[in-house]
This record gives C-alpha cells, sequence and structure tokens, in this order.
C-alpha cells in the first residue's frame, strides 16, 4: 500500500527543514565528542518524528509506516553530517 499524498508532502516538507537544520550547523571549538554529536543527531531525528507524528494522517497503520519512512529518511540525511562531523573531528 502506497503512503497517503498528504503524508508524502509532510515527509518531503520534514525532509528539507532537516536538511536546512544540518546545513546550518557550524562545528565551532573546542569540539563535542563523535559520540555526542551521534546523540544530539538522534534528538533531532526524535524530535522531528514526535513533530510530525501529530500530522500525519489515515490508518493507525499508515501513520506508523509514514512516521517509519521518515525516521529511515532523517537517518539516511543524517549519515553524511555525521561523516563530515567525524572528518572535521580528525582535521583538530
Amino acid at each position: 500500500m502506497a503512503l497517503l499524498q498528504a503524508n508524502r508532502d509532510l515527509i518531503s516538507t520534514a525532509i528539507k527543514e532537516f536538511n536546512v537544520l544540518l546545513n546550518q550547523q557550524v562545528f565551532s571549538d573546542p569540539p563535542v565528542s563523535e559520540e555526542a554529536m551521534v546523540t544530539v543527531v538522534n534528538d533531532w531525528v526524535n524530535f522531528y518524528i514526535n513533530y510530525y507524528r501529530r500530522q500525519v494522517v489515515g490508518e493507525q497503520q499508515e501513520k506508523d509506516r509514514a512516521l517509519q519512512e521518515l525516521r529511515q529518511e532523517l537517518n539516511i540525511l543524517s549519515a553524511p553530517f555525521l561523516d563530515k562531523y567525524r572528518a572535521f573531528l580528525k582535521s583538530l
């Protein structure tokens, strides 16, 4: 079963907003540890999931699928950001 269009649109919006958040980050000195940054990013993902949880539509199964897809997409976006942060830490 395909996601409802409203949920696809919501996921698209969330991805765009999350991408903006990641692109706004400036790595500063003193840096936080890699583990701390992973925790921060996971907290951001959870924040977005909780925020959009109230906005997804459909039956519970549809809502669960939409939130699962959103989490997957946000985790995919997070990976290059965390790789970039690891490279930043190694350059210090």
